[in-house]
């Protein structure tokens, strides 16, 4: 039994060796030989007409990675793929996870998509109808992005300004702000449907509480509310591993974000619970118990 573990090519830090680390241990345990692979050493390509890829033979592929167009060729070349492609696409696009979670009863802030620009151009007027919709502060992030980078916050009409001029020619968003304090809100882990562990991550110092921006994390019990609203994102997204970030605000829990690769290092470490064991069983179960 073998399976392969995808990591990005041209990033590293202590979170994604810990995955995959962690990984490859629990999958030992079970049995299984867990290699890895960067992203830029997987080629896959079309040859009259067929995917194929160098990966050789594995049953299945741990997909660290956001490269959708590989993660799709993958699958097209019958490789079993976690999280999947398409749940990982429309993890990583974060106005498309918006998108797809409207109109199924998941509440989410208030969001609007940037326009498309082609080539620098002051707009004035999309500037007028954010701030009719949306009250300061307003959150402004690019769609693509991962441990708090390139989210922002407007204070103002001229850091409004200002973000949208640095993001103008990025697809991004403008977003209702919502918390009762600047840099909490809660990581959920999923698993194969089910809640693994929950942290609730406190930044004192910036608005964005991820732990890679000097976010602190403490252990949690979900409400009833709080997991169901986890659950069914993770649910409608058709993930097999996710990281949920709920933020509240007068008793009102929302989605923020669901990361189809959460780092799961910090909260191994706070809660004792087994993340890498509990998604390499389930990727286990998903391949050799069908």
């Amino acid at each position: 039994m073998q399976g392969l573990v995808i990591t990005n090519g041209y990033f590293s830090n202590e979170s994604t060796i810990n995955q995959v680390e962690r990984l490859t241990e629990e999958f030992n345990k079970l049995g299984v030989l867990l290699t890895k692979k960067k992203g830029n050493e997987v080629i896959t390509y079309i040859e009259n007409g067929v995917v194929k890829s160098n990966i050789g033979k594995v049953d299945f592929v741990i997909f660290l990675d956001k490269n959708i167009h590989v993660a799709k060729m993958l699958e097209k070349a019958g490789y079993r793929v976690f999280n999947s492609a398409n749940a990982i696409e429309l993890c990583d696009d974060k106005m498309i996870t918006y998108i797809f979670l409207a109109n199924k009863n998941i509440a989410m802030p208030k969001t609007l998509p940037s326009p498309i620009m082609y080539k620098s151009t002051d707009d004035d007027k999309f500037i007028l109808e954010v701030e009719k919709e949306l009250s300061y502060p307003i959150v402004v992030k690019n769609v693509y992005g991962s441990m708090g980078r390139e989210v922002y916050l407007a204070k103002n009409k001229k850091e409004l300004k200002d973000l949208f001029d640095k993001l103008k020619l990025y697809p991004h968003l403008y977003q209702e702000y919502i918390g009762d304090g600047l840099g909490k809100d809660i990581r959920v882990i999923v698993v194969g449907g089910k809640v693994i562990s929950s942290m609730q991550r406190e930044n004192e110092n910036d608005f964005r509480s991820n732990i890679g921006l000097g976010g602190k994390g403490k252990l949690i019990s979900l409400s009833k509310e709080q997991e169901s609203l986890a659950l069914n994102a993770v649910k409608a997204l058709g993930l097999d591993y996710a990281g949920v970030d709920i933020i509240s605000k007068n008793q009102k829990d929302y989605i923020c974000e669901v990361n189809s690769n959460a780092f799961f290092k910090e909260i191994e470490d706070i809660s004792g619970k087994n993340v890498a064991g509990a998604y390499a069983k389930h990727v286990f179960n998903a391949v050799y118990n069908k």
